[in-house]
């Protein structure tokens, strides 16, 4: 039966819910529009089947297609990053990174990572999180001057505090990200090197932005965001620490492989393998590079004067608004940010004085510099003009004729 038949009010709901990404632009950089095929592989009978253990070593029978859909997903994946070893069972990144956790570090052992509030992660040892409650964790930050990362100041840190694990990555950091250097600083100090590279892994695959994969010992990294495929996470390593990272992520942390979402995630690596993935990418980067350069000439501060990658972060405090209010004045004319601390904030998380905007999804969409620039002005509007609601329904419409003219899925 159909799902509107056996449960008309979620069915209700999620047609509620294609309807808002139908009509209004997503700009949150940590989203994306997966293809139907990502979703037809993601939302298939696969989603029926147990599979704990590995390919050709299950505990439970009938896994001889699983396995097939596993080991392609492992080969594209190792083919597309040129790694050693590679695991796709992690549900997201988050326990991507616990398995790196768990695999070489013991409690109370120090990891250095980057500030929550200069734009880390909740998962690099924020104290609300696991990693924050189970080891000794020392940030490193931007320059308040550059707002980008000082790498001999990352260096000063890690030689006062001899951690054991170095994390590099980031998910509100619009720069390039010198993995060499940190490379450097953790053989300095003899630590390992994880690079959670969740945000930029789409641009790693695409040449765009420097690969981690050379330099560290683990590369953690979600499959929904830049890359652009299902919602889950993986994990890639030296050849050495391939059985460790598997025993960790099972039995360690996780029971069943999701082998829907492993089928997805295999369609989303041979997406990405294919020509036009480098060419979606460069559009992605150029389309940020645009609504940086507009927001700054309209006489808003863009953190660290610019962006690398494909998002940007915007202070609206210069307008007279917080990061919330800018979050909701936006999405109110049919535009989706999220408020966002910036670096050396002083406003709390739930408040801010940013906001972070991406470019994966309206890219994904077929926009590029003329639209993405028109977009831009249209938020820089709204965001100039907070009380004028009439204006923001204007916007509104204007935004739902480009979403007609760029449809969701052609």
């Amino acid at each position: 039966m159909a799902l509107k038949e056996v449960d008309p009010e979620v069915a209700e709901l999620i047609q509620r819910e294609v309807e808002r990404q139908e009509y209004q632009l997503e700009m949150i950089a940590s989203e994306n529009l997966a293809s139907l095929a990502v979703m037809e592989a993601e939302g298939s009978v696969l989603m029926n089947k147990y599979a704990e253990g590995y390919p050709e070593a299950r505990y439970y029978g009938g896994c001889e297609f699983v396995d097939a859909i596993e080991k392609l997903a492992l080969e594209r994946l190792k083919l597309l990053f040129g790694a050693e070893y590679a695991n796709v069972q992690p549900h997201s990144g988050t326990q991507a990174n616990m398995a790196v956790f768990f695999a070489v570090l013991n409690p109370g052992d120090t990891i250095l990572s980057m500030n929550l509030a200069h734009g880390g992660h909740l998962s690099h040892g924020s104290p609300v999180n696991f990693s924050g409650k189970l080891y000794k964790v020392v940030h490193y930050g931007v320059s308040k001057e550059t707002e980008t990362l000082d790498y001999e100041e990352i260096r000063r840190i890690a030689l006062a505090e001899r951690p054991k694990l170095i994390i590099a990555g980031a998910s509100a950091y619009p720069r390039i990200i010198d993995f060499e250097a940190f490379y450097h600083i953790a053989q300095e100090v003899k630590a390992y090197l994880l690079v959670d590279m969740a945000h930029i892994a789409g641009l790693v695959a695409a040449g765009i932005h420097p690969s981690p994969v050379p330099y560290a010992d683990f590369v953690t990294s979600t499959t929904h965001k830049t890359l652009r495929g299902p919602r889950g996470g993986f994990i890639l390593c030296k050849e050495r620490y391939g059985k460790l990272i598997d025993k960790i992520v099972f039995p360690g942390i996780q029971g069943g492989p999701h082998m829907n979402i492993i089928a997805a995630k295999a369609v989303c690596f041979k997406e990405a393998l294919e020509p036009s993935f480098k060419a979606y990418q460069q559009q992605v980067v150029l389309n940020a590079k645009v609504m940086a350069k507009v927001f700054a000439e309209r006489g808003f501060r863009v953190v660290s004067g610019g962006t690398d990658n494909h998002l940007l972060l915007i202070d609206v405090s210069s307008q007279g608004l917080t990061g919330a209010q800018a979050e909701k004045i936006l999405e109110e004319a049919g535009i989706t940010v999220n408020k966002n601390a910036i670096p050396f904030d002083p406003l709390p998380p739930k408040i801010t004085s940013g906001i972070r905007i991406g470019t994966p999804a309206i890219t994904t969409r077929g926009l590029k510099e003329k639209e993405v620039e028109e977009v831009a002005n249209y938020m820089c509007e709204v965001l100039k003009n907070p009380e004028n609601q009439a204006l923001r329904r204007e916007i509104r419409e204007k935004v739902r004729e480009i979403c007609l003219k760029f449809p969701f899925y052609r």
